[in-house]
């Protein structure tokens, strides 16, 4: 009989029994400022500390509602023009900001050693769709406009996002193909991503609880956002995929929406869309920030960083 047990890191399986002892309400039992003070601790929990960096600066941006936040990160002070990093967290599009994805940021700008701008787009339900992705192809376009508020030029955009964050990274890579921005993005790094609708997926069956992201959890955030499930801008799987950027695309193996992105990455392929697929095998979504308490999930992350160079180099041939 065939064993269909899910395969389990062992430090992954150390840090699922950490939270199962913890316990604790399920985020619809609690308030909306509970479940975005709790999404906060657990990064602080569980991720690595933030790297120190010579440039970390919060600025804004106009955008359709108003000015919308943003974070410089940067390990060097000055530099010439190159490939600038956008960066959309995650969080459902309900819960997360600049804080809760500070120390990956900060990971990210010194690894790559590029300039990183963190997006702050407005959450549901306060501004339920497409309030956060018209926020972030805002802020893209102005950041590809090479604004002296920024310091940097940009000579093409990069990408990248975690869960709702890689929604949007894929989204902005649609928008800014269909309709230039000053410079083009020219690498998408979408991260256990929602690409498709992940319900009915088996993947959200199998994973439905006990593996941090929760079946409960997504219905939670899909009532919230309230997507529009034939529009694009909500499910890229929709939209042009053949004008699609060279991609990075990254999932992990016990997510319940890990189906969405294969999905995805299946029809990268169909319409030969350069790209490297990676699946993280035996760990969770969210594991870009449990890199402290699952340390193993550095070194997935460092082989995410050495895909988006190889990546980078062959546009430079």
């Amino acid at each position: 009989m065939t064993d269909t047990t899910p395969y389990v890191r062992d430090d992954v399986k150390a840090f699922l029994a950490m939270l199962a002892q913890a316990g604790g309400p399920a985020i619809d039992e609690v308030s909306l400022e509970e479940a975005r003070a709790a999404y906060q601790a657990m990064h602080d929990l569980a991720d690595r500390p933030a790297r120190e960096l010579p440039v970390v600066r919060d600025l804004t941006c106009p955008g359709p509602a108003g000015e919308i936040p943003l974070r410089l990160y940067d390990a060097r002070d000055t530099r010439e023009a190159g490939p600038v990093i956008v960066f959309y967290h995650g969080g459902g599009f309900v819960i997360g900001d600049l804080d809760t994805h500070h120390n990956l940021c900060t990971e990210i700008a010194a690894q790559m050693d590029l300039p990183v701008v963190a997006v702050d787009y407005r959450l549901a339900p306060e501004h339920p769709f497409p309030a956060a992705i018209e926020d972030c192809e805002a802020a893209t376009r102005w950041i590809a406009s090479n604004p002296d508020e920024l310091g940097r030029n940009a000579s093409g955009i990069v990408t990248i996002g975690d869960s709702a964050g890689g929604n949007a990274t894929i989204v902005v890579g649609q928008l800014l193909a269909a309709q230039d921005a000053e410079v083009p993005v020219v690498l998408q790094v979408p991260i256990f991503p929602l690409a498709a609708d992940a319900f009915g997926s088996k993947s959200i069956e199998d994973f439905a609880d006990g593996y941090v992201l929760t079946r409960r959890a997504i219905i939670f955030f899909d009532t919230h956002y309230a997507p529009v499930r034939d529009d694009p801008r909500a499910m890229p799987i929709l939209g042009d995929i053949a004008a699609s950027p060279p991609t990075v695309l990254v999932t992990a193996s016990l997510d319940p929406i890990r189906d969405s992105g294969r999905e995805y990455g299946a029809a990268l392929a169909h319409h030969g869309i350069d790209h490297i697929f990676l699946e993280m095998k035996g760990v969770t979504h969210s594991f870009t920030n449990l890199r402290q308490a699952v340390p193993g999930t550095q070194d997935d992350l460092e082989t995410v960083f050495a895909a988006m160079k190889l990546m980078l180099e062959r546009l430079d041939r």
